[in-house]
């Protein structure tokens, strides 16, 4: 009697292994999602600390960030430097760019396999052939560049370039609502951007073939509001969403909407 009831457990035993080995070898089959590394480009007048209260929001929620430092000194310089970073990146990307950093992602995603979302705040959505002076330019209400204080520098060949800083009267223009104590170290620890930036033509858009997210800050005075709907309306974006007490450093004094609009974009990868 013993010996039947144990071979009853057997044969019980083995009969739930095979009910579950189907569910444990496809359970095993199928790989965890992999949440895509967040790339965050800066633009003039700025450096990568500028995303910093964006960066804890998106690593509280697991993602893995990288603020590329963006060399500002144009298209044929910047776009090479930041496709760089990205080739040293496994797995997904999501881009993201602020002011003249629009410019430069536009340019250095083309053909970046690994990239599968771009995010413009209040950036720059030039098409082909297009400059940044033709587009802050095509609406009225930009006022930093009076406030921009023309430097000289020495580039590597010998020639004389300009480079653009703002003064300490550029809060109006760039950064109303942000605090004066926040303004003067914005401010201070400012990198500057060469002058002859307004004037390359973006060589590729990769908005064409990459989906894209975008944020209005609305009361923009360096890129007009405007303007910024037109790009973005133009490169059909996914989503759009507005801050419309922004000022043009979204990423400072409306942290959360820009980590939240990231996020979305980020979702949309896995």
């Amino acid at each position: 009697m013993a010996t039947n009831l144990t071979r009853r457990q057997v044969l019980a035993t083995g009969a739930a292994a095979l009910v579950a080995t189907p569910a444990a070898t496809a359970q095993a089959a199928t790989p965890p999602k992999t949440k895509p590394t967040i790339v965050l480009v800066h633009g003039g007048y700025a450096d990568s600390s500028c995303w910093n209260s964006v960066i804890a929001q998106l690593q509280d929620d697991g993602y893995t960030t990288i603020a590329g430092s963006n060399p500002l000194r144009g298209i044929p310089t910047d776009a090479p430097y930041i496709g760089s970073l990205l080739d040293s990146i496994s797995g997904p990307v999501v881009l993201v760019a602020h002011s003249m950093g629009g410019t430069v992602i536009t340019n250095a995603a083309a053909g970046k396999s690994n990239v599968k979302a771009l995010v413009y705040i209040a950036a720059f959505v030039p098409d082909v052939g297009e400059t940044q002076g033709e587009l802050i330019n095509k609406f009225p209400g930009s006022e930093v560049l009076p406030v921009s204080v023309p430097v000289p520098y020495t580039k590597p060949d010998g020639t004389t370039g300009t480079d653009l800083y703002l003064s300490k009267d550029g809060q109006a223009a760039f950064a109303a609502d942000l605090s004066t104590e926040a303004f003067r170290i914005l401010q201070a620890t400012q990198r500057p951007f060469d002058a002859d930036s307004f004037a390359y033509p973006t060589r590729v858009a990769a908005w064409h073939t990459i989906p894209a997210w975008g944020l209005v800050a609305g009361r923009d005075k360096a890129i007009p509001p405007a303007c910024e709907r037109f790009m973005y309306n133009r490169a059909n974006f996914r989503k759009v969403v507005e801050a419309p007490t922004s000022s043009h450093v979204a990423m400072i004094s409306h942290p959360r909407t820009v980590a939240n609009l990231i996020k979305d974009a980020a979702r949309s990868t896995t």
